[in-house]
């Protein structure tokens, strides 16, 4: 069987101008800080897969505004085996308070410019920025 990379998702959603974070509690990134997200089903649309997947790891509704970029993911390491292409998004938090689980071992509402100096997943910094110019007024994000 050919390995091929997998499609995941993630959102940035933005709450009083500040950036939700998850500390993986699984997997190769585990103890690394990034957007919630995970893989897309079969037959779902990325969005839908997005707010999908930031409701089950976290308890959070969003409404996403756009698209906010791409990040390849693969082992920083060897032995890992992983390719991940990760679809993201920018979105305004809905509801419900942010909560930990078995995907997300803590969380927080970061400063989008700095995220709290916390060591986070490649590319991160990238996806927030874009995804703060285009919800959060220059303002914030200067």
């Amino acid at each position: 069987m050919a390995h091929r990379p997998e499609v995941g998702v993630s959102t940035a959603v933005f709450r009083d101008g500040r950036v939700l974070l998850a500390q993986r509690a699984v997997g190769a990134l585990a103890g690394l800080w990034s957007l919630p997200g995970g893989r897309v089903e079969f037959g779902e649309r990325l969005e839908e897969a997005a707010l999908r997947e930031l409701h089950e790891e976290v308890s959070v509704e969003a409404k996403i505004v756009d698209f906010a970029g791409i990040v390849e993911v693969m082992p920083r390491k060897e032995g890992a085996q992983f390719h991940f292409l990760v679809v993201a998004f920018a979105a305004h938090w809905v509801s419900g308070e942010p909560q930990t689980g078995p995907e997300a071992a803590d969380i927080r509402w970061a400063d989008p410019l700095t995220l709290d100096g916390l060591p986070v997943t490649d590319d991160l910094h990238r996806i927030v920025a874009r995804a703060a110019a285009q919800i959060l007024p220059a303002s914030v994000r200067a």
